[in-house]
C-alpha cells in the first residue's frame, strides 16, 4: 500500500515537472524576443458552437508596444500601435479609430506580446497542461475592462504556435501561427499609421 502511495506520489511529481516549465518558457520567449513576425489564420466560434468566420494576415510586433496586426483575407482591417496610440483601420467603411495606447493594451492579449516582459502586472498565469501537442498556458487578466475573460497561449519546443481568446461574449477566437520569425529587423515605418484621405477618425 505504501509502495502504490509513493509510487502515486512520485508519478504526481513526475507530470508537475513537465508541465512546471510552460510559465518559463512564456518568460523566456517574452526576454528574448524584442520583435516578432508571423503569419496567421484566425478562426471565431461564437456561444452557441457556430463558426462566425475565419480571417488571415499577418502579426509584427516590436516590443515595447509597438505592433501592426493587418488582416488581409476575407475583408482587409489594420491595427497599429506606435507606442503612444492605437489605430484602427476598416478601410470598407472609411473609418480609423483611435486610442491612447495605455487604455487600449492593459490587459489585453496585445500586451501579452508587445508589451513589457513583467507580464504577471496585468496577468495571473497559470500551467494549462499539454493539449494538441502543444504546452499551454492560461492568462487571465486583472484589469475587469479588458474584454477578455482569459487567454491561452500554446507553445511547440520555445516557439509560440497558438492562442486562444475567451472574451466577455462567451466568443472564442483561435490563432494559429505560421512562419514564425524571431528578432527580424522591421522599419520603424510599419508603425506608424497616417489616416487615409475621406476617412473618418473616431477617438483620441
Amino acid at each position: 500500500m505504501i509502495r502504490r502511495t509513493l509510487l502515486a506520489a512520485a508519478c504526481l511529481l513526475l507530470a508537475q515537472a513537465v508541465h512546471a516549465g510552460a510559465i518559463d518558457k512564456l518568460h523566456q520567449f517574452i526576454e528574448s524576443t524584442r520583435t516578432l513576425r508571423a503569419d496567421f489564420t484566425q478562426t471565431v466560434v461564437a456561444r452557441n458552437g457556430r463558426q462566425a468566420q475565419i480571417s488571415s494576415g499577418v502579426m509584427i510586433f516590436s516590443r515595447p508596444g509597438k505592433f501592426r496586426w493587418q488582416v488581409d483575407k476575407p475583408y482587409a482591417q489594420l491595427l497599429v500601435g506606435d507606442g503612444e496610440k492605437v489605430w484602427i483601420h476598416d478601410p470598407d467603411l472609411r473609418q480609423v479609430t483611435v486610442k491612447k495606447a495605455g487604455a487600449a493594451l492593459g490587459g489585453t492579449p496585445a500586451s501579452l506580446l508587445a508589451g513589457d516582459t513583467v507580464i504577471e502586472r496585468n496577468f495571473t498565469l497559470r500551467e494549462a497542461g499539454e493539449q494538441g501537442g502543444l504546452e499551454w498556458i492560461e492568462a487571465i487578466p486583472k484589469t475587469p475592462d479588458s474584454g477578455f475573460d482569459k487567454v491561452r497561449l500554446g507553445f511547440s519546443g520555445n516557439d509560440l504556435r497558438a492562442m486562444e481568446l475567451f472574451d466577455s461574449l462567451g466568443q472564442t477566437t483561435s490563432l494559429l501561427f505560421a512562419h514564425v520569425e524571431r528578432n527580424p529587423r522591421l522599419a520603424p515605418s510599419l508603425f506608424r499609421f497616417t489616416p487615409p484621405a475621406n476617412t473618418d477618425v473616431i477617438g483620441d
